[in-house]
């Protein structure tokens, strides 16, 4: 199980004790501010509890929600446009606008680990917003899985989305034309 810097004081007490817990190797330091019950932990977990105010989108996002096999080289967050910058090589930072930030986000367990991530409606218009973002195959393969699961999506909500998020003229033809 992991823990945090602050849950390990409250925990043990203070900085003395938790060195002590390392010591007898109940508990390991993974990182600066994440600590374990165990040696190793995921990498996904780590990343989940290190940057909780951030959510996993665009690769990322379509490996967890199982729109591609193509397992990303990074991690993609997404973070409000007022947050932190993240300074970690494992990671991809990407801005958002407050407004649009929190529409779709989603708990979900991927390996029995619990990750927040954006929905596969969510997903499925900033595919369409951020085209050009991605080689043709890749975004013909998304879109092929997106043909091939349209009974599973709430399509009310993927139109609610094309209706807040920018682009809403491109991703409603587009949606017509390619997914629908």
């Amino acid at each position: 199980m992991l823990f945090s810097y602050n849950q390990c004081i409250t925990l043990y007490g203070n900085d003395y004790q938790i060195k002590k817990q390392l010591d007898k190797k109940n508990i390991y330091k993974l990182e600066k501010g994440i600590y374990s019950d165990r040696e190793y932990e995921p990498e996904l977990a780590i990343i989940s509890m290190k940057y909780p105010y951030a959510v996993f989108g665009m690769d990322s996002a379509f490996y967890y929600q199982g729109l591609t096999d193509t397992i990303p080289g990074i991690y993609h967050l997404v973070t409000n446009k007022d947050a932190t910058k993240i300074r970690d090589k494992r990671v991809k930072q990407t801005f958002e606008q407050p407004e649009y930030f929190s529409a779709g986000i989603e708990d979900k367990r991927y390996n029995g680990i619990k990750i927040k991530v954006y929905s596969r409606e969510r997903m499925l218009v900033d595919l369409i917003r951020f085209k050009k973002n991605f080689s043709f195959d890749y975004y013909k393969e998304i879109i092929n899985r997106y043909r091939n699961i349209t009974y599973e999506l709430d399509i009310q909500e993927v139109q609610e989305y094309a209706y807040v998020l920018p682009k809403t003229n491109l991703i409603l033809d587009a949606l017509e034309s390619e997914v629908f």
